[in-house]
């Protein structure tokens, strides 16, 4: 009898093997889970019971409660705030990596008591932060002084005057954030260690105050930047203006460039992108997706651009290529200036007819400028239905 009860615990040690895992690996494994499963394993056994307490990752959503439909918003509110804090009031651990996106704008309140009890931390590198409303950041936000990556959705950015930057800060990502030229130049010269920004939304950017905010007030605040994602929302005041061919300073640390949105229909945009390409003598990745101008559009010259640098440029993508000439001289002068190009990639908008695409083979074989790569991969497709 005995010897049958030494092989069921061997059997179900054997079985339960996750629960001698070290501790720190358990906990990381937690944060993989949603947060309201991870605390649920806390029944399982005595060693399970504080263990989600550790976690170094933690994420609040909407999924945090589970609530039926016809719930009122006041009990939903109430659910929610009340199951967060019972995370953070218990939490021993670290937190490395916060995540809280939450749609109930209700709670905005709250969010700010939240931040606060937050800002004491000093170990919070990762911050990923968006309610569905235009919700103004606390003061109490800009204390967390270890933050190395930081996302913001839908907030409003007053900067205090004892901010002293973010000095640890490499990646930075704003979408539909609302914060003036003057405040977005302030935010980005106090975070020296800037190596990546996205700048995404669709309209709530708030450049007013007439405060000139170009390519080349931009860059001068981001000394050691590696890449950059612009949308249009932003393309459009960093291009105000146009440019001269090279910026006052050389993006040697720019690898990679990938703007949404683009239209070559103004000489002020075209000469702003070409200026950035120029000044950036290590660029890697070139990434446009196009889109299609309101009115006649401009003309490349490409005897403007013979110093052209792009010497270690690899990949070239254009989205949604129409075909226009600008966009073509485009292609052609990269494809001229480009000795270590391996793949360029565009595919075709959906407007190009079968004759068009062609006639534009057809010019990029009998380029009047040979291609500085013969041995590059040309790729052109249409979109995947």
């Amino acid at each position: 009898m005995a010897g049958t009860h030494q092989e069921m615990k061997a059997q179900h040690q054997s079985l339960d093997r996750i629960s001698t895992l070290p501790q720190d690996t358990m906990e990381k494994v937690l944060s993989l889970m949603p947060i309201r499963d991870a605390l649920r394993t806390s029944i399982l056994s005595k060693k399970w019971r504080y263990c989600w307490t550790g976690m170094p990752t933690l994420v609040f959503d909407d999924k945090i409660v589970k609530l039926s439909s016809n719930v009122e918003k006041e009990i939903v509110k109430y659910k929610l705030v009340n199951a967060i804090f019972h995370v953070l009031l218990l939490h021993k651990g670290p937190i490395s990596e916060l995540n809280i996106f939450i749609s109930n704008a209700e709670i905005a309140n709250e969010i700010d008591q939240i931040i606060l009890h937050l800002s004491w931390s000093k170990n919070i590198k990762k911050f990923y932060f968006g309610i569905y409303k235009s919700y103004k950041l606390p003061f109490s936000f800009f204390s967390l002084q270890g933050l190395e990556c930081l996302e913001l959705l839908f907030c409003k950015i007053e900067i205090p005057l004892m901010f002293n930057g973010f000095s640890m800060l490499k990646y930075l990502r704003f979408y539909d954030v609302k914060i003036t030229a003057k405040m977005l130049q302030q935010f980005l010269t106090a975070c020296p260690l800037l190596e990546g920004i996205t700048f995404t939304g669709n309209h709530r950017t708030d450049f007013t105050g007439g405060d000139k905010f170009t390519f080349v007030e931009l860059f001068k605040c981001l000394p050691l930047i590696q890449g950059v994602k612009f949308s249009r929302v932003y393309i459009k005041h960093f291009t105000a203006g146009g440019m001269s061919q090279k910026l006052p300073t050389s993006l040697v640390y720019l690898r990679i460039l990938f703007l949404d949105q683009v239209c070559f229909h103004k000489h002020d945009e075209l000469s702003s992108i070409l200026c950035v390409i120029n000044s950036s003598p290590n660029l890697e990745n070139i990434k446009l997706k196009m889109i299609r101008p309101d009115r006649q559009y401009t003309v490349l010259d490409p005897q403007e651009y013979l110093d052209l640098n792009m010497a270690h440029l690899k990949e070239l993508e254009i989205i949604s290529f129409h075909n226009y000439t600008p966009e073509m001289e485009f292609v052609k002068l990269v494809m001229a200036k480009s000795p270590m190009l391996q793949k360029a990639r565009i595919e075709l908008n959906t407007s190009v007819s079968d004759h068009e695409e062609v006639k534009m083979l057809r010019d990029l074989l009998f380029m009047p400028i040979p291609r500085a790569s013969p041995a590059a991969k040309f790729i052109i497709e249409r979109p995947k239905k």
